[in-house]
């Protein structure tokens, strides 16, 4: 059984989300991934509820689990037709 590690922090730059990990590394994940977060306003972002399993924007309806980001995985509802839209 391997455990994952849990977010501690979660900030935002002009194109990067930040996630700090209880392990001491710090992923940089690109906004483009996830097309709610990067249409949202920087106090939307800030609303972040983080859990043992991941990270929730309830104002932006956006969920995303830790071991996704590890697995280097972005908005798995995104079709190529919608990513083009």
């Amino acid at each position: 059984m391997s455990i994952s590690p849990r977010a501690t922090a979660v900030r935002f730059d002009d194109d990067q989300m930040w996630v700090e990990l209880d392990d001491g590394r710090t992923l940089g994940i690109p906004l483009a991934w996830f097309p709610r977060l990067f249409r949202g306003t920087p106090a939307e972002r800030a609303r972040v509820t983080i859990s043992p399993s991941g990270l929730h924007w309830d104002d932006l309806d956006e969920d995303i689990s830790i071991a996704g980001l590890l697995a280097g995985r972005g908005d798995r509802s995104l079709t190529p037709r919608t990513q083009a839209a």
